[in-house]
């Protein structure tokens, strides 16, 4: 789909333009801040095991340190796309003309899934007992 923007609506469609990297930003930052909690979940349960049951074995490497750096660069690379999104946008503007991108949404969409199955299998794996 493209829309024809007329020159005084350009002020107004940059503004918007401008939120809506900040909301990619913001959500970017979420799932970073996210990811470290994750990791540092994992190795907090790890000292606080140890020090209950100094003699006890650890089960396992756990899977938080992993799924935590993921999701760190996760949100990493969603800045990444958004700055990209929003020079490309900027131009668009100038131009006069802004089409939607379906192929970055897709792109997004298969990524959160990804994301929602990767936190699942950890939860999955984080919450059975070891044999």
């Amino acid at each position: 789909m493209d829309a024809s923007i007329s020159d005084d609506r350009k002020a107004t469609e940059h503004l918007a333009n401008e939120r809506t990297f900040l909301a990619w930003v913001r959500t970017s930052v979420s799932i970073m801040s996210l990811g470290f909690v994750v990791a540092k979940f994992g190795l907090w349960l790890r000292e606080l095991g140890s020090r209950l049951s100094p003699g006890a074995p650890l089960h396992g490497l756990g899977v938080s340190g992993p799924v935590g750096m993921g999701m760190i660069a996760f949100g990493g690379a969603l800045a990444l796309l958004a700055a990209w999104r929003f020079r490309k946008v900027n131009r668009q503007i100038e131009l006069g003309r802004v089409s939607v991108d379906r192929g970055l949404v897709v792109l997004i969409t298969v990524a959160m899934g990804a994301l929602a199955i990767a936190m699942m299998a950890y939860i999955g794996l984080s919450t059975t007992s070891p044999p």
